[in-house]
């Protein structure tokens, strides 16, 4: 096949385009620079700098690929920023993806896989852990913009027969990752303490969540290929952990023997948020394969590497 993945030289998405890669796809890569970097970009796949915005560009792009697949990672994915400036945040997801599907529908696409966010498009669930029949119900720009675009898959699947499957994500983390936002908590951690300072947990360190390694996820994406039409799926591990866990498995791994800071609580976080992923494994045939501790060991590694 012949697959676009946007967002390509970011952190998960250059891993799901070497995913791609090894399994012998053809790979284009396109993403706009604004937070990826091009060393990221693995060899044997091509580069396009271009934003999912440029409407008349990406038509010119699929006319000229004829591309079989996008895989859709390109995104303003900080919930933060989403809410300072929730317009740029729609008009990144929303509009670039809309770009995407009407260069796909004109070109003959095949299918769109979307990723969105099972961290926040449920906003904040009665029970736990959160699996794909719980009503979707953002709390946030981010998460609204996320949910509308599966709604936009759906109808295009159903008007004009390009076949989408959407993965919702939890706290993806492992090498590459930008030390940003709250999904780079992992990043965030190790760096400081490669650098000798103390990290600042907000709160008491109570909150809970579901920490993904990028390889699992990018063996998703891989799935999703002949897979899952039609459907959503949580990528996630079903095993919840405090940020004050998470930050001493990686105390350990680097040797601290110290306690973090701690700092006000931020408004609007969520208490706890982790996903079943019981219809990805029964469908899909996908399951985590890395624990914990096995990632963020390889995680650890690859920064003490930089």
């Amino acid at each position: 096949m012949k697959i676009l993945v946007t967002g390509g030289a970011g952190f998960i998405a250059s891993h799901v385009a070497e995913a791609y890669l090894a399994a012998g796809h053809q790979v284009v890569v396109l993403d706009n620079l604004s937070g990826g970097k091009k060393e990221n970009v693995p060899v044997g796949a091509r580069f396009v700098e271009m934003d999912i915005r440029d409407a008349e560009g990406l038509k010119k792009l699929f006319a000229a690929e004829k591309f079989d697949v996008v895989n859709n990672h390109a995104a303003q994915m900080s919930v933060p920023d989403s809410v300072k400036d929730p317009i740029f945040d729609a008009d990144v997801n929303v509009r670039g993806l809309l770009c995407l599907l009407e260069a796909g529908r004109l070109n003959g696409l095949k299918k769109f896989i979307h990723v969105s966010s099972g961290g926040t498009v449920y906003g904040a669930p009665k029970k736990l852990p959160a699996n794909e029949s719980y009503p979707i119900l953002p709390m946030s720009p981010y998460g609204i913009t996320k949910a509308v675009g599966e709604d936009y898959l759906r109808f295009y699947g159903a008007e004009h027969g390009i076949k989408g499957t959407v993965l919702r994500y939890s706290n993806v983390y492992g090498p590459r990752q930008l030390p940003h936002g709250e999904a780079g908590v992992v990043a965030i951690f190790i760096q400081k303490l490669m650098k000798g300072d103390v990290p600042t947990i907000f709160g008491n360190g109570g909150i809970i969540r579901d920490f993904v390694f990028v390889k699992d996820v990018a063996k998703a994406s891989l799935l999703a290929l002949g897979k899952g039409d039609g459907q959503a799926y949580n990528i996630g591990t079903c095993q919840p952990i405090t940020v004050k866990g998470l930050f001493q498995l990686i105390a350990k791994e680097l040797g601290f023997k110290g306690k973090p800071n701690y700092g006000p609580a931020r408004p609007g976080d969520l208490k706890a948020n982790w996903l079943s992923f019981a219809k990805a494994k029964r469908e899909l045939g996908w399951k985590p394969e890395h624990s914990l501790p096995l990632g963020l060991a390889e995680t650890v590694a690859y920064f003490k590497g930089l």
